[in-house]
């Protein structure tokens, strides 16, 4: 399938087309409309890309990637595109934009509430912080970082072209900070923790978004770390010296004892944590589950208003994973979180698309220099939704993947796409096709948007879904 990425090139053409073709045009509307979509900060922070293919400037004006027909550079450095290839431009401009190292963005509040915590709860002997602390790591890794390194199974569907974003078949945009713990485990490091955007295709609601943020915790302890008594460490090790199997409660290379102390160490600092975040009245529980590069693995959740939510996962690292990273005498835990799934609680922020606004009305709520200033997300205003829905004859022939649509959506509406959902779909027998319809709702965080406008934007979706996914039109 062609990729969508080149959709946003054509938007302006598309809306004049569109304008000119409708039955009520009138040219103050594709002048306004124009001048909308050109100075909304929600819509094509990029402008259009030259023959030259120089790069248009973001939100913040530093430019870090470039687009050609044949490859993609990003930071310097260029990828050849092939059938993986599946990146687009929009998605690209969010890599320069770092929300996790902006002073006031209440992603870097719970970033420093996190680092903090972890300051204090793990001072060395010399009282200088344990964990050293990695925030700006290049996103693009290659599939055996992001995957093989981590045991993640060949045929394992995170690594599905529907689920990541791919610059070509040996390099993508990170899923997860967990893909820079080997590389950091290599160099010699045991405690570390990396925060970072990563980049998943997923579904468009308030709570979802293309690029998120995460915060990863690795702890590697030797024999005495794990049994702190100098008696105990002398009777107790941490690996077991004949063959053992592997049980629910432990890896076959570890001892039962060594894994109850790092489970107890593990589970007792992320307690520990919760209650710095949401207060020490919380209720939490573990609920077990399974991930490819820890065992035992949990899920932590909290209860909040009433609900219980999942704030992160975390493990025992396999111990494979340790070896190849030359660390194999040692064991380790691990923990990651999402920084949004966090802020939207703490702060009552209703939309994901806010942590991306450069409104003063969004922005000056959360321009204080203390982290830990308590503060509740006051809308700047309801503005009302457009809601409109598109069908089509999905193509003969041909694997048609609703990633594919949600990217392309993105990518033209930009943050003007509040969410899309999946209506309905039904089979043809005279046509022998499929037909799907989806719900797009459209909605500006700063001002209002007209039916006018959201029909103009609509109507370069539905010829740019012609054009790149090859559906028809119902």
């Amino acid at each position: 399938m062609a990729s969508c990425a080149c959709a946003p090139l054509s938007v302006t053409g598309m809306i004049q087309r569109s304008l000119l073709m409708s039955k009520g045009f009138r040219p103050q509307l594709m002048i306004n409309a124009s001048k909308y979509l050109q100075l909304s900060p929600h819509v094509f922070h990029h402008r259009n890309y030259s023959q030259s293919a120089q790069p248009a400037e973001n939100v913040n004006g530093d430019v870090n990637y470039a687009d050609t027909p044949s490859a993609t550079i990003l930071d310097g450095k260029s990828y050849p595109k092939d059938e993986w290839s599946n990146v687009n431009q929009k998605i690209l401009s969010y890599t320069s934009r770092k929300l996790h190292l902006q002073k006031y963005n209440p992603l870097c509040h719970i970033k420093r509430r996190i680092v903090d915590f972890m300051y204090k709860e793990f001072p060395s002997r010399t009282r200088s912080p344990l964990f050293s602390v990695f925030e700006d790591l290049s996103p693009t890794v290659s599939i055996e970082q992001n995957f093989d390194s981590l045991l993640i199974p060949k045929d394992h569907p995170s690594r599905k072209k529907s689920d990541c974003y791919y610059l070509n078949k040996n390099h993508l945009l990170r899923a997860h900070t967990s893909a820079h713990q080997v590389e950091l485990m290599r160099s010699g490091l045991n405690n570390f923790l990396v925060v970072g955007d990563v980049y998943r295709r997923d579904e468009i609601d308030k709570s979802h978004f293309p690029t998120f943020h995460q915060l990863e915790a690795v702890r590697l302890c030797g024999l005495h770390d794990v049994f702190r008594d100098e008696n105990i460490a002398r009777e107790l090790k941490i690996f077991e010296t004949g063959k053992v199997a592997r049980s629910p409660e432990k890896q076959e290379s570890h001892t039962v004892d060594a894994v109850m102390m790092m489970t107890n160490a593990l589970q007792t600092t992320l307690i520990k944590l919760v209650h710095h975040l949401f207060g020490k009245d919380v209720e939490t529980r573990w609920v077990e589950t399974f991930f490819p590069f820890t065992h035992p693995s949990w899920e932590l959740e909290v209860k909040y208003n009433g609900e219980w939510l999942e704030v992160l996962g975390c493990g025992i690292m396999e111990q494979s994973i340790l070896q190849n990273a030359g660390a194999g005498d040692k064991i380790g835990w691990a923990f990651g979180l999402g920084l949004e799934r966090l802020a939207m609680k703490l702060y009552q922020i209703p939309d994901i698309r806010l942590f991306w606004s450069v409104d003063t009305g969004v922005v000056h709520q959360f321009k204080v220099d203390d982290p830990y200033a308590p503060i509740i997300y006051k809308p700047v205003s309801q503005y009302p939704p457009c809601k409109n829905d598109i069908s089509f004859w999905l193509p003969e022939n041909s694997t048609f993947s609703s990633a594919d649509f949600y990217d392309l959506v993105r990518s033209i509406g930009g943050e003007l796409v509040e969410q899309v959902s999946f209506v309905d779909e039904f089979y043809h027998k005279k046509k022998q096709r499929w037909s799907h319809c989806y719900r797009i709702v459209y909605r500006d965080m700063s001002k209002t948007l007209t039916q006018e406008e959201a029909n103009i934007i609509h109507s370069a979706i539905e010829q740019a879904a012609v054009k790149n996914l090859r559906v028809d039109i119902r």
